[in-house]
């Protein structure tokens, strides 16, 4: 019963890191709570988050198509840099945003994965064709 509660407060405190990021990121509470429970419903996703809610870095042991989180999180960085002329924008972008944005991707990624695996073959963050 110990290894029960012990969970469901690992549980709570990991869905109000995630509340937290949210609310930092200037989300509305609605995304947040959605994030969370994409997050919830995978093994994979729910240890990476841990990992990264106790030594704020990355585990990259869960994949996608073979893709981890770090992987994700660098291929929207050079989305990052599209936005570098928009000051405006730059705002949406901050690490929390980034960071939810990268288990946001993987979430989807779990459901078909196809999509991104050729966006992120095919982006190179640059808009100088060549």
């Amino acid at each position: 019963m110990e290894d029960k509660n012990q969970l469901e407060q690992a549980l709570a405190t990991l869905h109000r890191f995630v509340l937290n990021l949210a609310e930092q990121a200037g989300e509305k509470p609605e995304y947040g709570e959605k994030l969370w429970q994409g997050i919830r419903a995978s093994e994979g996703l729910l240890q990476e988050l841990a990992y990264y809610h106790d030594y704020r870095s990355f585990l990259c042991k869960y994949k996608i198509a073979g893709y981890t989180l770090a992987d994700v999180l660098v291929w929207q960085v050079d989305h990052f840099k599209l936005y570098m002329d928009r000051p405006e924008d730059m705002n949406r972008y901050r690490q929390q945003r980034l960071l939810l944005a990268s288990f946001e991707t993987m979430v989807e990624m779990e459901r078909d994965p196809a999509p991104f695996v050729e966006k992120m073959r095919g982006e190179t963050g640059t808009d100088i064709k060549e």
